[in-house]
């Protein structure tokens, strides 16, 4: 549709040296989980927030990781949230800029988080600031939640839920996208099997029970489990999978080894839980009989992340969709996300609808060596959220 004079306004006010300089600001701040210490990029937000006159507040959710929240417009009553995370993954090896410089080289921040996700954290608080200094009325809040752990266990976004009177109309979770309406995410647990068997010389192997010959039966079970998977397939998202990350075992080569434990992926579909994942790893482990040969083996769930998806015609998906090619987003459709993300959370505990919508790419540069983000990206991505909640929640005179 053609933006009114009032919408074209309020996109020409979003600036975009202002975003460029809060995202290199940002990325200046390292925050790597783990070991989780978004202590100092929270600070910075929050008083950036503040200063760009937003109501801001910082929750401490474990030590030395604060929640940040800033909102505009009346409290109290369900609005438009905005889900971002502070935290990244570590930096690592490779990079061939300064992970944390911040760098501007060919129209492109760099820098760990650059893309995941403080692109989309710079361009919901210009977007938000920008509407607060264009004046318009808003009926309801739009806020920015900034929370810590998204890349490990989710303590922050679980925190967001606990808050007394927490809810919202609806989300726009800022990952990486390049752009594009993702309606769905697979979810994503971790879950771990730990084998006990018993150790001896190794020049008498009979007389142990070999904790990694054990694992490798269980690997194998893993194996079938997941060529299981591909009998179902969601229509946006694919099939759900099982993959063994990683194996730790043993003690000395010169003893048969009696720990091992395997570390698994589990990727979900909308409707599976991580509980329902654990029991199918207890029951393919039990089929094994590992008992009658001395060996214990035992699961934990360790972190899930929920699943969802939303249908096409719903009316955040639309809005959502319209506002970014209004705002001057390449039009492409809606699509499923093989990756997991905080909206999952929402969707599952609050009944909150949410769509994925963010500068960057998850495939291309995320958890990846000289991580980037285009800046005419994260402008587009300002100008799409701040018309969204201009037309969702506010009073936009002719």
């Amino acid at each position: 549709m053609a933006l009114t004079p009032a919408e074209h306004g309020l996109l020409e006010r979003i600036d975009r040296s202002e975003l460029t300089e809060l995202l290199q600001q940002l990325v200046r701040h390292p925050s790597p989980n783990p070991p989780g210490c978004e202590a100092s990029v929270a600070r910075f937000l929050a008083e950036t927030c503040g200063e760009l006159g937003l109501r801001t507040e910082v929750e401490e959710v474990a030590g030395g990781r604060p929640n940040v929240y800033a909102s505009l417009g009346p409290a109290g009553t369900p609005g438009l949230l905005f889900l971002t995370h502070t935290d990244t993954v570590p930096a690592g090896e490779g990079w061939t800029h300064p992970p944390f410089g911040g760098v501007v080289a060919d129209g492109r921040v760099i820098g760990r988080g650059a893309a995941d996700m403080k692109a989309g954290i710079a361009a919901a608080a210009i977007a938000i600031a920008t509407l607060a200094r264009s004046g318009i009325e808003l009926t309801r809040p739009v806020t920015l939640a900034a929370v810590i752990d998204e890349e490990e266990s989710g303590m922050g976004v679980r925190a967001l839920l606990e808050r007394p009177g927490f809810g919202a109309l609806a989300a726009i979770v800022p990952e990486p996208t390049e752009l594009q309406t993702i309606i769905g995410c697979r979810g994503n647990c971790y879950v771990d099997v730990e084998i006990t068997g018993r150790s001896a010389h190794a020049g008498l192997p009979q007389e142990g029970r070999n904790a990694i010959y054990a694992a490798a039966r269980v690997v194998e079970a893993i194996r079938r489990l997941h060529d299981g998977l591909a009998s179902r397939r969601h229509p946006l998202l694919g099939t759900a999978s099982w993959s063994v990350g990683l194996i730790q075992g043993g003690t000395s080569t010169a003893m048969v080894p009696d720990r091992c434990r395997i570390s698994l992926d589990r990727r979900l579909l909308p409707g599976e839980s991580g509980e329902e994942a654990q029991a199918q790893i207890d029951d393919a482990v039990a089929s094994l009989d590992l008992r009658s040969d001395g060996i214990d083996a035992r699961t934990e769930l360790l972190m899930e992340i929920p699943s969802f998806a939303l249908e096409p015609a719903h009316d955040l998906v639309r809005g959502a969709l319209r506002a970014s090619i209004d705002a001057g987003a390449p039009e492409r459709p809606v699509a499923g996300w093989t990756a997991a993300c905080d909206g999952g959370y929402l969707m599952r505990h609050a009944r909150i609808p949410a769509v994925v919508l963010g500068p960057g790419s998850v495939v291309e540069q995320a958890h990846r060596p000289d991580e980037s983000v285009p800046i005419v990206e994260v402008e587009l991505a300002a100008r799409t959220y701040a018309l969204y909640a201009a037309r969702r929640v506010g009073h936009v005179t002719p």
